[in-house]
């Protein structure tokens, strides 16, 4: 993926976990518990677009989140 699309969607990623009162520590354990293989630390680089996403999180983030695809892949254009 692009570089910056990579930010835009950490972004979405992290607006959409604040919205829900998430923290960064409770979305990885939730993640965890789905049987993904992630840290928090590896949550804040999502975030902040310097970790690639997995097409699995992806999905477990939408799903843990209840949010749309089109809701973290919103680029704003």
């Amino acid at each position: 993926m692009n570089a910056e699309i990579e930010k835009r969607v950490g972004q979405n990623i992290r607006m959409l976990r604040e919205r829900k009162g998430m923290t960064q520590e409770l979305l990885a354990t939730k993640l965890q518990l789905s049987g993904c293989d992630i840290t928090r630390s590896a949550v804040a680089k999502i975030e902040v677009g310097q970790r690639h996403l997995y097409p699995d999180e992806v999905i477990l983030i939408k799903e843990i989140l209840k949010v749309r695809f089109e809701d973290i892949f919103d680029l704003g254009l």
